[in-house]
């Protein structure tokens, strides 16, 4: 690994990221908008944001992130510009590291936009330091939504297939990360599936951090999962990118 690279990279996506004002602005924007509609839904049904609220502050991020950050690599790589880039002695996995760090700096943003106005304007009422604690939670989900994004990137060839990559990789564990229905309430299967899926533990460490008002030491092992989970996508990633050209 060459930290000089990574930042060098990270800092070349950012560029590229500041001059599309469409993609940043649905990166930004879109999970605090859709996190309002749900607050607007469920207006007549008192309490019931409260519980749902935070959990969706993890995994609407995490599915943001994964559609942005796989489209665009898959846009750096049909431009050639990964192309270009694996020509150099620079490592693969430093390259994705870079992306990935660009678009967690990105997810850092987000999610501290997305959890204000959950806490305020949205009015999820968390004890203590919750907080805090859902902004760290929701932080590390977008930056693994980040990260699967970029691994999945590496399975399309058209922008349309890296959206269709979606099902695949964000719908399983959308259906049993525990929103939905309680983990515990489903089968013994499909129980033992969703063990593990990474984004189980942040639905879990989002109703942890309402529940208890801040970090605590479960909250801290559920997200070194999601943490875990980030960086075995990014080591796939590195393994199944490859040159088009001798």
């Amino acid at each position: 690994m060459n930290p000089q690279m990574t930042v060098a990279t990270a800092g070349r996506v950012l560029t590229q990221l500041r001059r599309d004002r469409r993609t940043v602005a649905m990166l930004l924007v879109m999970p605090s908008v859709l996190l309002g509609l749900m607050r607007w839904v469920y207006d007549d049904i008192p309490g019931l944001f409260d519980r749902v609220g935070p959990q969706l502050l993890g995994i609407l991020p995490f599915v943001v992130m994964f559609v942005v950050t796989s489209v665009a690599t898959l846009r750096e790589r049909r431009a050639g510009t990964l192309e270009r880039l694996l020509t150099t002695p620079m490592n693969k996995l430093d390259l994705l590291l870079g992306y990935g760090l660009a678009f967690a700096l990105v997810a850092i943003v987000q999610s501290g936009i997305a959890t204000a106005l959950t806490m305020t304007w949205y009015g999820v009422d968390a004890e203590g330091r919750g907080g805090w604690a859902l902004f760290v939670c929701s932080a590390s989900v977008g930056v693994f939504g980040a990260a699967t994004g970029l691994f999945a990137s590496a399975f399309a060839r058209t922008e349309f297939q890296a959206v269709q990559m979606l099902p695949a990789f964000v719908l399983p564990q959308f259906f049993l990360c525990g929103l939905l229905v309680p983990r515990e309430r489903l089968g013994s299967v499909l129980n033992g599936i969703s063990d593990f899926l990474p984004l189980s533990y942040a639905v879990d460490a989002m109703h942890e951090s309402v529940a208890e008002g801040g970090l605590t030491g479960q909250i801290g092992r559920d997200l070194a999962v999601v943490g875990g989970g980030a960086f075995a996508a990014l080591a796939a990633g590195a393994t199944t990118l490859r040159r088009q050209t001798p």
